[in-house]
């Protein structure tokens, strides 16, 4: 009897909506042959994550076994499914498979990293096999909100896995392939040993709906607007794109382009075919000189991001472009849980203009890209899996995920990163876990979660900063009295006199008052400097301030 084994260890998305980094593996324990499908990225907010520009996987677990590694397949080309790829393709230097779309926009990002190119592969869809060591893999279409998505064909000898990536059942995507029940019944039909499957919208109630039912809404609401329209929508939705570049092309205006993503997006599926028939399209000077009735703006920035063009519209100008009084600006997507308070503060800066906002409340100018729990459901009986393993979904859609597919008899669990997986039997079975975890890109260098420096950041923010001077001389004696410098602190505090006075001069006391050992030690020294800082601040203003203490000797 074979002791190999079939593994799934999620690395990333799985208990969270983002970030997804999902290993497979066949062949002895400890030993066994593997693969990454995706490896993304979440985004940061003010409150957790302060000053950081991306958040990634921790993959110091694949990375230890980068031998073991066979390559990297990339399911669509979402940020939160590819945005990591180019960042952390050094520690792992393995081949990266994606069909061309995808693949596209991630040799640019590669390019942009110094990364060679040829390091990604173009595949063809399903049919169309890659086989890698124990593995023989192949990309499905799924519809989705981007071109291209698929679902990953997994055979191995302990049988046949499908892990869906995102997806809906769309008929009529309008732009990329549409769902085909007929192939997806053909994949399963000899027996599928897992369904590793999306849950974003497993709490939805109805079915999905086609990206074809919102064309006509949109053209009739352009068609009414008397003064600029500008629209945004996520850069990645090429088909919503389209329909919104449309609908201004029937309206009689000209369509502007307005964010890096937005014209990145476009020129990636105009170079692999999947844009044919992409209306004119007109520069930012250009617009300078059409009537400003005659225009419609597509913008990045549908999710309040501060530097994108949305968000520069709502503060002034970008690029020479301004919005007045009487303009209509259609956010064209869902708001994503967490990016409400960034999109109504730009909604408001909009509406200070006098701009007429128009948002999906009506349900007419937006659909989701992900399948609702009904559509779950008829995924799970079209494939008829042995057992059935949720991913990319917060714990709580993982869980009524997994409550639906045991309901129809098929076997499940809940798995979040970390949790290592044998899947080789009847059920899911957990043989170990593994630390899992996140890094951030600061700026232009990567930091772990755990190295404190966020930590100390939001410290710094929520109790503000000192620091404290001091100047010892030869024999060891105060050359003068220790001065402070506050930042992100009241200025005066109960006692009602400066708060910078009432710290100096409590250290001052301290000083006088300090034998030659403390004195001669600098560790003690600014430990007692720190606590009589930090106290003296709690009396007079409640807080205790992040304290720095700088000691200088004269040698």
């Amino acid at each position: 009897m074979s002791t190999d084994r079939l593994i799934y260890l999620p690395l990333g998305g799985a208990g969270e909506i983002g970030m997804n980094a999902y290993v497979y593996g066949y062949g002895k324990p400890g030993k066994e042959r593997l693969i990454l499908v995706d490896l993304g990225v979440t985004f940061p907010d003010m409150d957790t994550t302060p000053g950081v520009d991306l958040i990634m996987p921790d993959i110091t677990w694949l990375k230890e076994r980068k031998d073991q590694l066979e390559g990297v397949f990339i399911t669509h080309a979402h940020e939160d499914h590819i945005g990591a790829v180019a960042h952390l393709y050094g520690e792992l230097e393995t081949p990266i498979y994606a069909r061309a779309f995808t693949a596209n926009l991630c040799r640019r990002k590669m390019e942009e990293k110094g990364h060679p190119i040829d390091a990604v592969t173009t595949v063809g869809a399903w049919p169309v096999v890659t086989k890698l060591g124990p593995f023989t893999v192949g990309v499905a279409p799924m519809s989705h909100s981007i071109p291209e998505s698929g679902g990953l064909v997994i055979d191995t000898a302990a049988g046949r896995l499908v892990h869906t990536g995102d997806f809906k059942l769309d008929p009529n995507p309008l732009v990329g392939e549409a769902f085909d029940p007929d192939m997806w019944a053909d994949i399963a039909k000899n027996g599928v040993q897992a369904l590793i499957c999306d849950s974003t919208n497993v709490f939805s109630p109805n079915p999905g709906r086609s990206e074809a039912e919102l064309p006509d809404a949109i053209t009739q609401l352009v068609s009414s607007c008397t003064g600029l329209v500008a629209a945004t929508t996520f850069a990645s939705n090429v088909a919503r794109v389209k329909t919104l570049a449309d609908a201004g092309t029937r309206a009689g205006r000209s369509v502007v382009l307005l964010g890096r993503a937005m014209l990145r997006m476009v020129d990636a599926a105009k170079e692999t075919g999947v844009l044919t028939d992409f209306p004119r399209v007109y520069t930012a000077e250009e617009a300078g000189d059409i009537p400003r009735e005659n225009l419609m703006l597509l913008t990045t920035g549908s999710q309040g991001e501060r530097r994108a063009a949305t968000a520069q519209l709502a503060r002034g100008k970008y690029r020479g472009l301004e919005l007045k009084k009487g303009d209509t600006y259609l956010f064209s997507s869902k708001t994503i849980p967490g990016n409400e308070r960034g999109v109504i503060s730009i909604i408001n800066q909009l509406s200070e203009k006098g701009v007429d906002v128009v948002d999906d409340s009506s349900g007419l100018y937006h659909v989701s890209g992900h399948a609702n729990g009904p559509d779950l459901e008829r995924l799970h009986n079209i494939i008829k899996p042995k057992m059935v393993i949720p991913m990319h979904g917060e714990h709580r859609h993982l869980r009524h995920h997994a409550k639906l597919a045991e309901a129809k008899g098929m076997a499940s669990a809940v798995v979040v990163n970390g949790m290592l997986m044998d899947l080789t039997g009847d059920k899911p079975k957990v043989s170990d876990y593994v630390d899992t975890g996140r890094q951030y890109l600061d700026g232009s260098v990567r930091i772990g979660a755990m190295d404190g420096i966020v930590r100390d950041r939001i410290r710094m923010a929520l109790n503000g900063h000192i620091v404290i001077t001091i100047i010892l001389d030869e024999d060891d004696e105060p050359l003068g009295e220790p001065w402070c410098d506050l930042r992100g602190l009241p200025e005066t505090g109960s006692s009602n006199s400066a708060l910078v006075d009432v710290i100096e001069e409590d250290l001052n006391q301290f000083l006088k008052r300090a034998g030659a050992k403390t004195l001669r030690d600098d560790d003690k020294l600014e430990e007692n400097l720190r606590r009589i800082a930090r106290q003296t601040a709690r009396d007079e203003i409640g807080k205790k301030p992040e304290v720095s203490v700088i000691v200088s000797r004269m040698r």
